[in-house]
């Protein structure tokens, strides 16, 4: 079976336990996430959970059934074919930087709109908020121009639907 990129939002109940339990249940039954973020809501009492994952129609459809179940689960959010709006934070930092490479990354960052949000002496830090594919193609020009001298941390993905 043919899989592709899945994505679905929870509104679950904000009590301790309730991410250990539902990433939990991803693993217990060997579901891989690619992406997991997790915050409070405007309600203090609900957390909201963006969950990107790889699987084929059955599983995803297994996986739904599943959250559903969970006692702590408030509402299931099917966002595959969703229209929505979804971004990622990436944060990239080159250490070992010459003053060439750093008048480079300063011309990708205003190329690509990034931000430096860091700069010690040999070593900078560069933010990017964009959606993944936009965020990949953003570390593998980075990786291109500095090769072995990239730290990359990603935050996971956030999603809502659009208006």
């Amino acid at each position: 079976m043919k899989t592709t990129k899945r994505w679905v939002s929870l509104y679950v109940e904000n009590q301790v336990g309730v991410l250990a339990k539902i990433s939990g249940l991803f693993s217990g039954k060997s579901y891989n996430l690619q992406s997991l973020t997790v915050g409070e809501t405007e309600d203090p009492t609900v957390s909201r959970m963006t969950i990107g994952m790889l699987s084929d129609d059955l599983t995803f459809e297994q996986i739904k059934k599943q959250l559903n179940r969970c006692v702590e689960v408030i509402k299931v959010v099917d966002f595959t074919d969703a229209a929505t709006l979804m971004k990622e934070i990436l944060y990239i930092k080159v250490n070992c930087c010459s003053l060439a490479d750093k008048e480079e990354i300063f011309r990708i960052a205003q190329v690509f709109k990034l931000d430096v949000v860091d700069y010690r002496g040999e070593t900078l830090v560069v933010e990017c908020v964009k959606n993944d594919d936009e965020n990949n193609e953003v570390i593998a020009l980075f990786n291109r121009t500095f090769p072995n001298r990239i730290e990359v941390v990603r935050g996971g993905n956030v999603a809502i639907e659009r208006a």
